[in-house]
């Protein structure tokens, strides 16, 4: 069971077309979306279009733009703090988990508002779920929030040996994983489940073919393995806010003109308005192709 995760939707209006091209043409099986965006709105009745054969789930975000509240520690200024000043409060035990306990349950909300279902799924962006001070918090509000049909939470990691066969960006998937490490355990303890297997990380380096690297991501899956990417349509506006920009167009052309993806990558089956998706603890035993 490979599912091919577009990260970032409703980051631009740019990333959110192309996320939406490619669901219609059965290249994706999941998005996750940043609800955090003034884009998030009115990309919503859109994205609702794919659920039939699109998994949809929150892209927790900690790390870009405003939270939708107060957060006097964190985001004093209004913003939330760049990836390393986070990750170094983390580390550091600095973080208060009342205050990220309630971002997380405002982001939820938003979404479930919004949409109108709880997420299928849920992770992060720059992968903050995982780092301590926050994960206990997310995996708490997955636990209380979904009684029955649990969504899957991402877990990053990887095994070492699959990491260096595909040989993509190794040190930032080590370090990921080592970031990630007992998180999945964590999940299983309050019977919330995840996949077993990552891969998608790159250097995005426009000097190398994304499908070479796509075609590496396939290489050693997991029962249950998450591939992830960052396809979009490149505007001023993804220049201003992020480092990778030229990239995700060349990642948007190779997954739409790959005509072997659609018969490589699970996708759900199910009807537009139904509940979430059921995912088991382990193994895929779920609706889907």
């Amino acid at each position: 069971m490979i599912i091919l995760c577009a990260d970032d939707y409703a980051l631009t209006e740019g990333v959110s077309r192309a996320i939406g091209e490619l669901a219609a043409a059965r290249r994706l099986s999941a998005t996750s979306a940043l609800v955090t965006t003034a884009h998030w709105p009115a990309t919503v009745p859109r994205l609702r279009a794919h659920r039939r054969h699109l998994a949809i789930g929150l892209h927790l975000n900690l790390t870009l733009g405003a939270p939708l509240g107060t957060m006097r520690r964190l985001a004093p200024s209004g913003q939330f703090p760049p990836r390393s000043a986070l990750m170094a409060w983390s580390l550091l035990g600095l973080l208060s988990r009342r205050e990220i306990a309630e971002e997380i349950n405002r982001q939820l909300d938003r979404f479930e508002q919004g949409f109108g279902h709880p997420p299928d799924h849920i992770d992060g962006h720059e992968h903050v779920h995982v780092l301590p001070g926050i994960r206990t918090a997310l995996l708490d509000a997955v636990a209380r929030r979904y009684a029955s049909a649990k969504p899957l939470v991402r877990d990053p990691s990887d095994r070492f040996g699959a990491i260096a066969a595909r040989g993509v960006a190794p040190a930032k998937a080590a370090l990921v994983s080592l970031l990630a490490s007992g998180f999945a355990a964590a999940a299983r303890q309050r019977d919330i489940p995840v996949n077993d297997g990552f891969s998608g990380f790159s250097s995005f380096s426009t000097s190398v073919p994304y499908a070479q690297e796509l075609a590496k991501a396939f290489n050693s899956p997991a029962p249950r393995h998450i591939i992830m990417c960052h396809p979009g349509h490149p505007d001023a506006e993804l220049a201003a806010i992020d480092a990778v920009v030229a990239r995700r167009r060349m990642e948007y052309d190779a997954l739409m003109h790959d005509v072997s993806l659609p018969e490589r990558i699970w996708r759900p089956a199910r009807e537009t308005d139904t509940a979430p998706l059921q995912w088991p603890q382990t193994g895929t035993g779920i609706n889907g192709r």
